[in-house]
């Protein structure tokens, strides 16, 4: 204590003396001084004496510092700055080391404290520019260490003054040390000020705090809550919270301007005076002036910042005088102070100030009004510091001024760029500022989700990209007078703002990006461009600082504060908004150029309504339609137009408005139409309205009043504003016009004579179409001072438009949305990638500057990864595009224009290939493409020539060759043009470095890379790799394989892919070898058959599991090759390729089998000796060897063996190779039998798991076997016939029923009619098989003879029925013995099967033809025949019908019937071997001969033995009686024909059968013969004697028949041909008992009777002789007795 009293006394003593010591002093205008200053050191002499002091807070202190303070006041009163500066000084003291609080009340002004006179004293120091710059200085000190100390607390106006003191010295002062003083240290008492607003809310929101170290605290009184106090420091150098770094940035924004001088005195004292009054005033409520009631400040902190803010507010909105601004002039000046300052305090805001609603409201109120004013200012110092504080706003407090920044962007930036008349400097300080606003992500995306999304805001994001790229292709530049220095800086500023634009895009949706390199395992670094774009800031940007420049915390920090204010993020939903809006601006456009068609289409689309009340209310709100067509709209006579205008002015409220005022609010919304009879409507109406709405009036009459009026003020208002209106209308005039229209009295005359003073002084304004200020583009502006004028005048209107809409928003809360989603890049990159494109489009075309084309590119990138990131295929397409066009390598002009930027282009394309590869789909064509190019652009920068080129022109080396025109053809395409050694040169030079060490190993990343993409990516690498492959390879005289060698390597990177995608890559990549291996052009045949062989090998290497397909899909393309490649050469390396697989590979083959296999099929049908042979020595060792072990991999595609097997054995140049197959096909058929339990899996997954070893194994075998019969050579198909039917019997035992059936079925396709032209096959191989499926069918009876059994007798007819007699013989033949031989075993069923299979070939073979033939040209038909195989039609080869020569038909005809015939005879012998065998009816009838000979027949009445052979015991009686009906058919016929000698004698002289006529004897005989051999078995067979009565009956009928035949018998042969039948006949009867005998006798004795008369043989008498003698002894009586009845 006592310390600090010794400096406190110290400091007064020196002090005084000090001042007394003055010369000054002495004169006599001092006297109070002197005497005040004596008193107070007396005082102080004295108390120094004393050691016991008083305490510092007794209440004697007060009065002490009282008594102490008045010499100084006096002492500043003084006029002497001497004396001025002691005070002063001592002061500043005092109050910096707490001596002095000056908290007592102030004796002189109540409600005051001393402290607040101390504060006033010292500012009245100050007496303007003319007070001495010590003085300035000392002030400067003191006030500073007064707003800053902790001992004292000064509020309110008091702070003001300080404020307002130092300020006036900044601007008053000449001297720049003290300017810089000045102004330092207000921006250190603003800090202090702001700064203990926010510790004091911090302090209150943690909790009460105690002071870290004991201080003096400040004795408080009630009036005013105390500050907590912290430690005092030395308190000129005391900083608070960043205060020293502020205070840098000042002096620095002070340097950047001219230095300031001394302003003149008045204003320089002027730091709104009015504000302490204010102050004053708003004490009491503690709100601010103009503030809602609610808003209170919460601690008197607040209002001090506050006052000191608003203040510095409306200092900045003072008017700058006329004319040309000058830097030294004092308002300048003072308004570039303020916003220096305002921006300091923005820039230090803290939480208080950014939410308070209190601060919220003074910058939407003052500060927003305040920079709308500046933000236009012509000086550049002002606008830059305004669009400073537009971007500290825009950052900190965005949530709160939605629509503040709306009109900041729509009527300050974009006007600016959009006008082409605003100056050079003015574009270039709103693009730094916009290159600042879009360096933040945050930022761009909010403008689009708030603005663009908004359908009530202006598309600000649209817009901006819109003008920026605009100026970044140097469009509207040129009128600015600007040099071309200045245009390209300004282009380069807009192309830097729109790579930000999507760097912040990138930034944004940056999560959803997958790189495909940060994937590797390789350990590889990320390449450096990814990292400028990945991992830190871009560099474009760090002149400005860093990416987020606005502000560290302007990406997140927002949130924090302002909550209540931002909606929620809903893409969805925004995207929505989004689309409503565009339908909207759609509807407006459309309205605006005809509004019939707006209301239409927005109506269509559901956002408008159909009532006329919707529409009116549309008209009323829409501000952005066009004034003339709402007028036309309202003014149609249309009934709907005159609705919609009724509910127009019935919404408009003109209560209380006098005429004219409601006439131009009414005039307001639209502009009058030019038609009389519109605008008469429209006034009608208005009139009406009026009426309605102001009911108390009594003025006019009626509405016709209103009306009247109404229009005639109109008329008045085009009279005497139109330019076009010469002679002006007087008021005496006017008034006279108006006479007698109020119901014919007049209206007064003092109204008309206002109304027409109103109208002179201000027309009624038609609300008039916006005219765009783009019309100075028309005609160029004259002169530089002209455009400069017209430019301030554009400013100025402005600025008042800017103003306007600020204090009209100053009080809307508008909902600002944080945006946090990234899909909003997807709606916002659709929106904007076209003005993107064009800009750097334009700038890479038409600027060679590199940092231009650099811009470009990076924006190009950027923009191909958001299209990539959101899969926009269009946009990425047209990016990639236009970037490979850059390139140069596809254009035709060629590559000999190449530049750096063009290198540039490739290696970012290249970059974008490596980074971007999963998401580029089918823009990898583009890049491939160029890739492809680049590589021939490579040889000729290198000079390296044909070693690429196949074909034609290999191995002719040398640069340049002697033929112009090959050097010409290979540069064509890339060159264009012919080109000489010169040229060559300088285009090496130009495109040397596409060779370059980086380039070279970023391609080939690419490729190497091809591993990281991802399952779809790599499909559309690859199918666009192959595609341009394919260009590469069409060139007929230099096919380059660049691509198909690329292709080789990549499918090598991938191999190890998994399966599913592997597929999907060799799908495209099989397809592509399929067709190079078709290639014309043989070198490139052969080493994409060598690949194949390469890789193959490789993927072979790997194996497979079962039932898998990978590596049939992989060897596809050989197959293909195979097919459709002609040339030996690559037929020969493809069977070879395969045959070496099989060789190193075998063990590993699985699905592959069956390509291997399909391969070699192809070359078996081949012609070529070395090829079939290579492929059938590879196939024999495959089932010779391979089957041995790997039988059970092998058999999905044994199948495929077989066929191949069969295929080489049907090739008809190498018989040995054909049986050596058949050998291999029966070799085959162990395999199967000896290992029927291996997995025989089945594609077709309905065939039961038994039967998959006959589908997959037996069936194959036989099927192909039948096959080389059907299709082979004699002796081939012989050997296969016989190999067929070995297998079937060898291994038959293990066929299911059903296999049977199915092999059947192939089996008896040999008999197929299309194969039956030539006889040799019938008689050969049908013939042998025939046989050959009796001999299977007898061997397998049991198995086979339900399934087969209806087959066989099918076949067999059908065989019978060919005009071939071997194959009938044989039929018939076969049908016996598969009868004979298994006629035991068959059922009852079976037989009447096989009964009725006789019967048909009996009746379908009985040549009724014979009977009916006539030759052509006889009497009666021509040929006529009940055969319709022998019509005389047939069909010609060139496809008409034509009758052949009747001697061919004749000829056809007769050996058909021949065939029949023979058949007949066939099928006789074979119903009696059937019955009887072995005992044959030759046999039987010799028998019968020789014992007539002996005449050693028995006597009747001995039964005879007979031994039961044949299948008669088999037989029923019923089928029996069949074949006789069949047999007595045959026989009638027979008789028929021999009867009919005419008939005989016709044919006979046609040339039918021989030199004889033609007879069927031996059928007619031996069919009787058959029939009665059967009947007299049945007549004597014990078991049949139900039949008995029928079978004699028959046989009655038959003989008697038989007998009266041959007695009618004229020729002597032809009753010979009977002999044996009659011997049969009379045997037989001789045979049988007396019983039966008599009534046979009876029937046959006359006619026997008859016989006689013709000379018999010995042998047929003596059988005759005893049938006589026997009739004797049966009947005792004689024969007469049972002749006579029928005789």
């Amino acid at each position: 204590m006592f310390e600090g009293k010794k400096t406190k006394n110290m400091f007064l003593t020196r002090a005084l003396e000090k001042i007394l010591a003055d010369k000054e002093v002495k004169k006599a205008h001092h006297s109070q001084l002197r005497k005040a200053c004596e008193v107070a050191l007396g005082e102080l002499y004295s108390k120094s004496g004393s050691s016991t002091l008083p305490p510092i807070k007794s209440k004697t202190n007060f009065i002490e510092a009282d008594k102490y303070f008045l010499p100084f006041e006096l002492a500043c009163q003084s006029k002497c700055p001497r004396i001025v500066i002691t005070s002063l000084d001592c002061l500043q003291k005092l109050i910096a080391y707490g001596h002095l609080t000056g908290s007592a009340p102030d004796s002189t002004a109540p409600g005051k404290k001393l402290i607040d006179r101390i504060i006033e004293t010292i500012c009245a120091c100050f007496q303007g520019p003319q007070t001495d710059e010590g003085v300035q200085l000392q002030i400067i000190k003191a006030l500073l260490t007064a707003v800053t100390s902790q001992h004292i607390e000064i509020h309110e106006g008091t702070v003001l003054q300080a404020v307002r003191t130092c300020y006036n010295i900044y601007l008053a002062s000449k001297n720049l040390i003290n300017q810089t003083t000045a102004k330092a240290t207000l921006t250190q008492m603003l800090n202090v000020i702001f700064a203990r607003m926010e510790n004091q809310a911090a302090q209150e929101a943690n909790g009460p705090v105690t002071p870290p170290t004991p201080s003096l605290t400040i004795p408080s009184t009630p009036s005013t809550p105390s500050t907590p106090a912290t430690p005092a420091q030395e308190s000129s150098s005391r900083t608070v919270s960043g205060e020293q770094e502020e205070q840098r940035e000042q002096e620095e924004q002070g340097e950047q301007g001219p230095v300031y001088e001394s302003p003149d005195p008045e204003n320089g004292s002027d730091f709104c005076v009015a504000e302490n009054e204010q102050t004053e005033a708003d004490q009491e409520s503690g709100a601010a002036p103009g503030q809602p009631p609610g808003a209170k400040f919460s601690h008197i902190l607040q209002k001090d910042a506050f006052l000191v803010f608003r203040s510095l507010c409306k200092l900045s909105m003072k008017p700058l005088s006329d004319g040309p601004p000058d830097p030294k002039s004092h308002e300048l000046r003072s308004k570039v102070l303020s916003l220096q300052l305002l921006l300091s305090i923005l820039q230090n805001a803290g939480p208080i100030f950014k939410t308070n609603e209190m601060f919220i409201n003074a910058i939407k109120q003052y500060l927003c009004v305040a920079l709308s004013k500046n933000g236009v200012s012509s000086v550049p110092e002002v606008f830059e510091l305004s669009l400073s504080i537009f971007l500290t706003l825009l950052s900190h407090f965005k949530t709160h001024l939605k629509m503040q920044i709306e009109v900041f962007f729509k009527e300050i930036f974009l006007y600016i760029l959009e006008t082409s008349t605003s100056s050079y400097d003015h574009k270039w300080m709103v693009i730094q500022t916009l290159t600042r606003i879009c360096a933040d992500a945050q930022s761009v995306v909010d403008i689009y989700v708030n603005y663009d999304c908004d359908l009530n805001a202006a598309n600000i994001f649209e817009r901006l990209v819109n003008d920026l790229s605009k100026i970044a292709q140097g469009r509207g530049g040129h009128e600015l007078g600007t040099t071309p220095l200045q245009e390209l800086t300004l282009r380069k500023k807009g192309l830097e703002c729109l790579v930000s634009i999507l760097k912040c895009m990138v930034e944004w949706s940056k999560d959803q990006y997958v790189n495909p390199n940060s994937q590797t395992s390789l350990g590889q670094e990320k390449p450096s461009e990814q990292e400028s774009t990945e991992t830190k800031a871009p560099e474009t940007i760090n002149r400005y600082g860093s990416i987020n420049s606005l502000d560290s915390t302007a990406s997140s920090g927002i949130g924090s504060y302002s909550t209540q204010m931002s909606g929620t993020d809903n893409p969805e939903q925004f995207e929505v908004l989004k689309q409503q809006k565009e339908i909207i601006e759609q509807g407006i456009d459309l309205f605006n150029k005809k509004p019939k068609r707006g209301i239409q289409y927005l109506q269509e689309q559901g956002m408008l309504g159909t009532t006329p009340e919707d529409l009116a209310q549309f008209l009323h709100q829409e501000e952005r339609l066009d004034s003339t067509q709402v007028g036309e709209f309202l003014g149609d006579n249309d009934r709907f137009n005159k609705e919609v205008m009724y509910a127009y002015v019935d919404q408009m409220d003109f209560q209380g408005k006098d005429f004219v005022s409601a006439l131009r609010m009414f005039l307001e919304g639209f502009r009058l139409p030019g038609e009389a009879q519109k605008i008469d409507r429209l006034m009608e109406k208005f009139a009406a309205r009026y009426l309605e709405c102001n009911q108390g009036q009594t003025l006019f009459a009626s509405a016709d009043t209103a009306y009247v009026l109404a229009y005639s003020i109109i008329m008045l208002t085009t009279d005497l504003h139109s330019p076009q209106v010469k002679n002006k209308m007087t008021k005496e005039q006017y008034i006279k016009m108006n006479r007698g229209i109020n119901d014919s009295k007049d209206l007064p005359e003092e109204y008309l004579s206002a109304i027409y003073d109103e109208i002179a002084g201000k027309k009624i304004a038609m609300k008039e179409t916006k005219e765009l200020t783009m019309k100075s583009n028309k005609q160029s502006v004259a002169s530089e001072k002209q455009r400069r004028l017209l430019y301030n005048v554009e400013m100025e209107q402005m600025a008042k438009t800017a103003k306007a809409l600020m204090e009209a928003v100053s009080h809307v809360q508008a909902p600002f949305t944080s945006a946090t989603h990234l899909e909003h890049v997807r709606p916002m990159f659709k929106l904007a990638w076209t003005p993107f494109l064009a800009a750097f489009s334009v700038g890479l075309q038409d600027c060679d500057d590199t940092e231009v084309a650099s811009l470009c590119l990076e924006g190009i990138r950027c923009a191909i990864r958001i299209a990539c990131i959101f899969s926009i295929q269009l946009e990425r397409d047209a990016y990639v595009q236009a970037l490979a066009r850059f390139t140069l390598l596809t254009a035709s002009s060629g590559i000999s224009e190449m530049k750096q930027k063009n290198i540039d282009t490739i290696k970012t394309l290249i970059t974008v290939a490596h980074t971007d590869g999963n998401y580029l789909g089918n823009s990898w064509h583009e890049i491939m493409k160029c890739i492809s190019q680049l590589e021939l652009a490579q040889l000729i920068g290198t000079g390296v020539k044909a070693r690429y080129i196949s074909g034609t022109v290999r191995g002719k080396e040398g640069f340049i060759t002697s033929t112009k025109e090959q050097s010409n053809d290979e540069y064509l395409g890339l060159v264009g043009g012919t080109v000489d050694r010169k040229q060559i040169a300088s285009i090496q030079e130009s495109i040397g470095e596409t060779s370059s060490q980086s380039v070279v190993v970023a391609v080939d990343r690419i490729f190497t890379g091809s591993t990281r993409l991802d399952g779809n990516a790599i499909v559309d690498f690859v199918r666009w790799l192959c595609a341009v492959s394919m260009d590469e390879l069409a060139s007929p005289t230099h096919p380059r394989m660049f691509s198909l060698q690329k292709i080789v390597e990549i499918s090598y990177y991938n191999m190890g892919r998994i399966r599913l995608q592997w597929s999907r890559i060799w799908e495209v990549i099989g397809d592509h070898f399929n067709k190079v291996g078709c290639n014309s052009n043989e070198d490139v045949a052969i080493f994409a058959v060598d690949s194949l062989r390469q890789l193959s090998m490789k993927f072979l290497e790997k194996g497979e599991l079962a039932n898998f397909r990978f590596q049939k899909d992989f060897l596809r393309p050989f197959e293909h090759i195979m097919k459709k490649n002609r040339s030996p050469t690559i037929r020969d390396m493809v069977v070879r390729c395969i045959a070496q697989m099989v060789n190193s590979q075998a063990a590993n083959i699985r699905s592959g089998w069956k390509n291997i296999f399909s391969v070699f099929h192809l070359a078996a049908s081949d012609q070529d000796e070395s090829i079939v042979e290579l492929a059938f020595q590879t196939t024999g060792h495959i089932v010779t060897n391979v089957f041995e072990k790997h039988f059970a991999a092998t058999i999905d595609s044994f199948q495929d063996a077989v066929k191949c097997l069969s295929e080489f054995a049907c090739n008809a140049s190498f018989p040995d190779t054909s049986m050596e197959a058949i050998r291999l096909i029966r070799h085959c058929a162990k395999y199967v039998s000896e290992r029927p339990q291996v997995n025989y899996t089945s594609d077709d997954m309905n065939v039961a798991p038994e039967d998959r070893v006959w589908v997959r194994g037996w069936f194959p075998i036989l099927f192909e076997l039948s096959c080389i019969i059907n299709r082979c050579k004699l002796d081939v198909r012989t050997r296969g016939l016989t190999v067929m039917f070995e297998v079937m019997k060898t291994y038959g035992h293990t066929f299911e029923k059903h296999w049977w059936q199915d092999l059947f079925r192939i089996v008896f396709r040999i008999f197929d009619n299309m194969k039956l032209i030539p006889s040799e096959w019938m008689t050969t191989t049908c013939n042998h098989a025939l046989y050959a499926i009796c001999d299977v069918f007898t061997q397998y009876f049991e198995s086979l003879s339900d399934v087969l059994l209806d087959d066989i007798l099918a076949q067999l007819y059908w065989c019978v029925q060919q005009d071939n007699e071997q194959l009938a013989r044989s039929g018939t033949n076969c049908l016996e013995n598969v009868v004979i031989l298994n006629g035991e075993k068959f059922s009852l069923e079976t037989w009447d099967k096989t009964c009725n299979c006789m019967l048909d070939i009996f009746k379908t073979t009985i040549p009724h033809a014979l009977l009916t033939w006539r030759p052509a040209g006889a009497d009666g038909d021509h040929l006529t025949t009940d055969c319709d195989l022998f019509l005389c039609v047939c069909v010609c080869s060139d496809g008409s019908l034509s009758v052949r020569p009747t001697e061919v038909q004749e000829q056809r005809l007769f050996a058909a019937l021949l065939i029949k015939c023979v058949v007949q005879l066939e099928l006789i012998q074979t119903i009696d071997n059937i019955v009887f065998f072995p005992a044959t009816s030759k046999k039987e009838d010799a028998e019968n001969f020789a014992a007539a000979q002996r005449d050693a027949v028995v006597i009747a009445d001995v039964p005879v033995e007979i031994q039961d052979q044949g299948m008669y015991r088999y037989l029923t009686s019923e089928q029996l009686f069949k074949l006789l009906d069949c047999l007595l058919e045959s026989h009638r016929f027979a008789k028929a024909f021999n009867s009919n000698n005419e008939q005989r004698t016709l044919l006979w002289k046609a040339g039918f059968k021989g030199k004889s006529k033609p007879n069927l004897l031996k059928q007619e005989t031996s069919s009787l013969a058959c029939g009665l051999r059967i009947l007299f078995r049945m007549y004597t067979d014990e078991s049949r004697q139900d039949a008995w009565e029928e079978v004699q009956r028959r046989l009655l009928n038959v003989c008697s028949e038989a007998v009266a035949y041959f007695l009618a018998l004229t020729s002597e042969s032809h009753r010979e041909a009977w002999t044996n039948l009659l011997l049969l006949f009379l045997t037989k009867v001789l045979k049988i008992s007396d019983e039966r005998f008599k009534a046979h006798a009876s029937r046959y004795y006359p006619l026997l009777c008859e016989i006689m008369q013709f000379d018999l043989i010995p042998e047929l008498r003596a059988v005759l002789r005893k049938f006589y003698l026997r009739i004797g002894p049966v009947s005792p009586s004689g024969p007469s007795t049972w002749l006579m009845p029928n005789t």
